[in-house]
């Protein structure tokens, strides 16, 4: 258990209830200073929390129980022009869209006027047959069993995303349909979710299931916390933003790729994900058959938070 532990729950004194970090704090953070966004990050294979881009805690555990409070309306995209170095710090991405369709307006680089027309988004143009522009999905979670505590940012990478069920095993998408074919319908922000890494593959994959029904209380601190400004920033921000990473957009053949009109999709840059995976292709898939099955409910939950190891 993590000495912090102590500093939680019911052992918060009244005068720190609502704290906010005090000049001393901030003057002691170092670089980290003034970035507020936390998240969880599974490089390696592991639950990570993340705050101003410095790990501070991790979990052995293979599974982890949140609440999802919020989530991006659209599965947004992100590229990056260099090669991938599992050893580097984290980078800002050269061009990003948060709505899959046309490229952010803070994007330094744009390699495109839309994302559909962007070289970037052919086959072939990253790694193998992929595309080095990637598929994610930002969602803002809470943990299980602190719903009032900090909202954490979750970047999801396509194959934690699409594809098929394999029994009990689904990507997101997949569980969150089978969660709306039961009866009455199960929304996401209305249960406990457990997510697993998928150790049959080798880059970090996370499949999901649901754990229990929220109880009235815990619904009411989720509204609230979906509601939060972060919460708002969690689905909007990249990664990098979130990290508090400068942006220093690199530069194709010695400058940027013109913007006024879409180019023909002939490069072939390599990708370079914060944390890469394989790519998995969005794909349409007939809704699946009604059913009357209601997801098993577990009531045995682990404290997640007295896990999280100092580092």
């Amino acid at each position: 258990m993590s000495n912090l532990a102590i500093f939680g729950g019911a052992a918060v004194p009244a005068f720190a209830r609502n704290n906010e970090l005090s000049e001393t704090a901030k003057a002691l953070m170092g670089g980290a200073a003034g970035v507020s966004t936390k998240r969880i990050s599974i490089k390696g294979g592991v639950f990570r929390l993340l705050a101003g881009g410095k790990e501070v805690a991790s979990i052995d555990e293979r599974h982890l129980d949140v609440i999802v409070v919020k989530a991006a309306s659209k599965v947004s995209r992100v590229f990056y022009a260099g090669s991938y170095d599992k050893d580097a710090a984290s980078a800002a991405p050269d061009c990003w869209s948060n709505d899959g369709e046309k490229p952010d307006v803070a994007a330094g680089n744009k390699q495109s006027v839309t994302c559909m027309a962007c070289p970037q988004n052919v086959a072939g143009s990253g790694q193998g047959n992929s595309r080095a522009c990637r598929y994610q999905q930002r969602l803002a979670v809470v943990l299980a069993n602190n719903p009032e505590g900090d909202v954490l940012q979750l970047t999801l990478p396509a194959t934690s995303v699409f594809g098929k069920e394999e029994g009990d095993k689904r990507p997101l998408q997949a569980f969150v349909r089978y969660l709306a074919v039961q009866n009455p319908p199960i929304n996401p922000e209305q249960i406990v979710t457990r997510m697993k890494f998928d150790t049959k593959v080798e880059s970090p994959k996370l499949v999901f299931a649901p754990v229990r029904w929220l109880t009235d209380d815990e619904y009411a601190v989720v509204k609230t916390q979906s509601e939060s400004d972060e919460a708002k920033r969690a689905v909007v921000m990249t990664v990098a933003q979130s990290d508090g990473v400068k942006s220093a957009p690199l530069k194709l053949e010695g400058k940027p790729l013109a913007v006024e009109e879409a180019p023909a999709p002939k490069a072939k840059a390599k990708p370079a994900p914060v944390e890469a995976e394989a790519e998995a292709e969005p794909e349409v898939r007939k809704t699946p058959s009604k059913t009357n099955a209601v997801p098993a409910v577990k009531t045995d939950l682990k404290g997640i938070v007295a896990d999280w190891d100092d580092e």
